[in-house]
């Protein structure tokens, strides 16, 4: 799914695969461990507060310094693939050089 969205392509990062724009300055926006079938979400703070009050089942934050700044944990075996469409656009808008957008 995530690598459905333009300009996204998929790299090793540490013991994850990482989502990335594949642009100038493109960053990650999501990163998959397949052991635990989540994903960390690059999410504003509010972002994050938004989907972790309205779905706690799907949605929590990372428990380090990342998590202060956004990243958030879904959780992909209760997560419905309209959510986790939406969840990860959120990750990518934030990756892509605004004049992308």
């Amino acid at each position: 799914m995530a690598l459905s969205f333009p300009d996204a392509c998929e790299k090793p990062h540490f013991d994850r695969g990482s989502f990335r724009v594949d642009l100038p300055k493109g960053k990650i926006f999501a990163t998959l461990l397949e052991a635990d079938l989540s994903v960390n979400l690059m999410l504003t703070p509010d972002e994050q507060d938004m989907l972790v009050e309205a779905e706690p089942e799907l949605f929590s934050k990372i428990p380090n310094k990342w998590g202060e700044k956004g990243a958030t944990k879904m959780a992909l075996p209760a997560c419905d693939d309209a959510t986790a469409r939406s969840a990860i656009a959120m990750a990518w808008r934030h990756a892509v050089p605004p004049r992308y957008l």
